[in-house]
């Protein structure tokens, strides 16, 4: 049979980036033919030259020219697969008027209201109903496509690569150029949801000693956030970029996620799988994906943030049983390997009929 060639559109998001990273690896070594088309440098961010695939730096835009410049990428693909709504959206106007089937991965949603939110309903119907097929990776990502008209929408977990962690992290050293020596560290990513973490943190202050909160990259809202930890002089710094993201997470007594988006997901695999205590605010796919291995409260709900976290702080043995229960659950989520596997066997079933007639 003739080689299987895909095309992978990105719009530059970490999780996703990095899941398509993986994918990509994956794919090549079993002999698939695997471009990438996303932002430029979203490949070197995220080891993208080191799997093998050919990159072609695409905007992140649907105006017509970048729209022109990924159907000239996708040309003689058997199947084109989108990562997120945005790319979703330019796929399947690049793909107007061609059989090249499209499929679409929904890692997230972003959460708006009142007008924008109906302006997100329209732009998921329009990419749910260009999809041949569109994989979620929570049950409620699903049903979301589903009722926006998807032909056929499936679960499909993404598994997110462990991060590099060497096990010779000088845990005193770090904490030490963090300013987190003789305080609990606490360790989050930056996403929606800054007002809530932010008055948790207020709380947590008053706390002795008060928590050192890590804000890890940066997201919708980042300077609106350090305006108001400069102003109220709130326990939080930024580490900017991923590098090193493991071995920072693996010194933290706890790790937070209060907003949503693609980093929330992302953090707290990472956490369970290296067994540090996890609080989260529950939103779409989580509560699947962390079980009973982590304490969870309502999104939004600050008080309710800041109470868990103090409890868990003040209780070791909890913090033990988490950390257990993290690794156990972690153990039992989809591999890489059974990840690829599941896409490939998508990319099969779509492309069939195109690559017999090349044949």
């Amino acid at each position: 049979m003739p080689q299987l060639r895909t095309v992978q559109v990105l719009g530059g998001g970490a999780g996703s980036s990095a899941h398509v990273s993986s994918l990509a690896a994956g794919l090549i070594a079993r002999g698939v033919q695997v471009t990438v088309c996303a932002p430029a440098g979203t490949g070197r961010a995220h080891g993208l030259p080191a799997t093998g695939a050919r990159f072609v730096a695409v905007p992140h835009r649907s105006d017509p020219a970048a729209v022109a410049a990924l159907r000239t990428a996708c040309t003689g693909a058997d199947v084109v697969h989108a990562h997120g709504l945005h790319a979703a959206l330019r796929a399947g106007l690049a793909l107007s008027g061609r059989a090249t089937p499209l499929v679409v991965t929904w890692h997230t949603r972003t959460h708006v209201e009142g007008a924008r939110a109906r302006l997100q309903r329209l732009l998921e119907r329009r990419a749910a109903r260009a999809a041949a097929v569109v994989l979620g990776t929570s049950w409620d990502m699903v049903d979301r496509a589903r009722r926006r008209g998807a032909r056929d929408a499936r679960l499909a977990p993404a598994a997110v690569p462990a991060g590099r962690f060497p096990g010779t992290v000088d845990d005193g050293k770090l904490r030490a150029e963090l300013g987190a020596v003789g305080r609990p560290l606490l360790v989050t990513a930056a996403q929606r949801g800054h007002d809530t973490l932010l008055d948790a943190a207020r709380a947590w202050r008053a706390l002795d000693p008060a928590p050192l909160l890590v804000v890890v990259g940066e997201g919708p809202g980042t300077t609106a956030l350090w305006s108001r930890v400069a102003e109220e002089e709130l326990p939080v710094v930024l580490a900017e970029g991923q590098d090193g993201f493991a071995e920072l997470l693996s010194t933290a007594d706890l790790a937070v996620v209060a907003g949503r988006g693609e980093g929330g997901p992302a953090l707290a695999q990472e956490a369970l799988r290296l067994g540090v205590p996890l609080v989260a605010a529950r939103s779409e796919g989580l509560p699947e994906l962390v079980g009973d291995a982590a304490d969870t409260v309502p999104h939004g709900d600050a008080t309710a943030l800041a109470d868990a976290v103090t409890r868990l702080l003040a209780d070791p043995v909890r913090r033990t049983r988490l950390a257990d229960a993290g690794r156990a659950q972690a153990a039992g989520w989809p591999t890489e390997e059974d990840t690829i596997a599941h896409v490939l066997s998508v990319y099969d079933e779509l492309a069939q009929p195109l690559t017999s007639a090349r044949a």
